[in-house]
């Protein structure tokens, strides 16, 4: 399975993106999707993870009421809407890949990632 996420630019506070997460491969709909960040210096953290089956989503609180995923398993696609984004929110988002049938923040439970595709929000 291959993963290409894109999206990405520069915004100012309080604006809006749009991330999509394109996977290639079979049996998209068996697995579920998170994306993660990671900003200069920091680690890279949880965001927002949807299931496979049943859509079931999670959220870091950092994001929680800003940020929205979904997924389209008819066009193998995963979105990440941005809104209200920060300066804090800069970093490189990264979708990736969970056999788990329900959402998980867990990094380590992911085995398959996207290159990322960098956010830059000015304030």
């Amino acid at each position: 399975v291959q993963l290409q996420a894109f999206g990405g630019g520069l915004v100012q506070a309080g604006g809006s993106l749009r991330l999509s997460c394109v996977v290639s491969g079979r049996a998209f709909s068996s697995y579920g999707v998170g994306w993660f960040r990671q900003a200069p210096g920091k680690e890279r953290e949880f965001v927002a993870s949807i299931s496979r089956w049943d859509y079931s989503t999670n959220y870091a609180d950092s994001v929680k009421g800003r940020f929205a995923i979904s997924r389209d398993n008819t066009k193998n696609t995963v979105h990440l809407q941005m809104n209200s984004l920060k300066p804090e929110d800069t970093a490189i988002y990264y979708c990736a890949r969970t056999r788990l049938p329900g959402v998980s923040s867990k990094r380590d439970l992911y085995d398959a990632w996207g290159q990322g595709t960098l956010v830059t929000v000015s304030s």
